[in-house]
């Protein structure tokens, strides 16, 4: 419904933020990872997710569309609700949830509020799920299905845990080739991102 909002922000607390947009206050619920990279009295664009429900309409942004993009994955994971998946993403960026998922690291997840294990064991299941039928493009020209290669470095790691956040093979690999196959898995993603907007 709602893409994007972009104006001044006038308010930060915790867990909201108020973006003017001609005259209008726009309550807007974030993470701190969000709330961390805005100035007051800035102007911002947040992307956005609106929910709907019986009882309220509440809009959900953040300062990147990775952010965004995982948060629209955690909360299609059933017992994953809006303020859980904000707590996840207060407490870890999107490449740390990508990375914990790949390597199957439920415990990383349970720092966050409200996640206790059986949730982070049904989020890492369920992501992994989603990632097991992405085809992963080798450099000796081999295609593979939701396996990791070790024999390439880490760019076919940060293909899939890119693929947990939403993103396909196709549109990474052209940016992943360019990078140094010896950065860490998150530096590669951290740098995918960047490149991508």
């Amino acid at each position: 419904m709602i893409y994007s909002v972009k104006g001044t922000l006038i308010h930060i607390e915790s867990g909201f933020v108020v973006v003017e947009c001609n005259g209008i206050g726009f309550r807007v619920n974030t993470t701190l990872t969000t709330q961390r990279n805005v100035k007051l009295n800035s102007v911002v664009t947040l992307y956005t997710h609106m929910s709907v429900r019986e009882d309220a309409m509440e809009l959900y942004g953040f300062y990147s569309k990775a952010e965004l993009s995982t948060f629209k994955m955690l909360i299609s994971i059933s017992g994953v609700g809006p303020k859980v998946a904000l707590a996840i993403l207060s407490e870890l960026s999107s490449e740390q949830i990508a990375l914990s998922v790949s390597a199957s690291d439920y415990k990383t997840l349970t720092r966050a509020s409200g996640v206790g294990p059986k949730l982070a064991q049904r989020i890492v299941l369920e992501l992994k799920d989603k990632i097991k039928g992405i085809s992963v493009d080798t450099d000796d020209g081999v295609v593979t299905k939701g396996s990791v290669i070790a024999d390439t470095g880490n760019i076919p790691k940060a293909v899939q845990a890119l693929a947990v956040l939403g993103y396909s093979a196709a549109d990474v690999t052209p940016v992943l080739s360019k990078l140094d196959p010896s950065m860490t898995v998150e530096q590669l993603i951290a740098a995918t991102l960047r490149q991508m907007g």
